[in-house]
């Protein structure tokens, strides 16, 4: 099961990138901070430090992962073509 639906491109996501090393996915709503760590680790290869996630108010969850390599979120954004 993929919990991953997208990736965000938005402004305050890319900044997010360049100064704390962060990418930030849009998630299935029941998925679990445990299975976005393990499916992110799984399909980019890097070792994630910490996850923060956000129901907004359109129904979407947000998850926000700070990865433990430093410049891993912009090696893999770069590969995305986020950046």
């Amino acid at each position: 099961m993929t919990v991953i639906l997208h990736h965000l491109a938005t402004e305050k996501a890319v900044t997010n990138i360049e100064r704390n090393n962060c990418l930030t996915f849009v998630v299935e709503t029941k998925a679990t901070k445990a299975e976005v760590k393990a499916e992110v680790e799984k399909v980019y290869g890097e070792k994630v430090a910490k996850i923060t996630t956000l129901n907004t108010m359109r129904g979407e969850k947000k998850a926000t992962t700070r990865f433990a390599r430093k410049g891993a979120a912009q090696d893999i954004a770069a590969k995305l073509k986020i950046l």
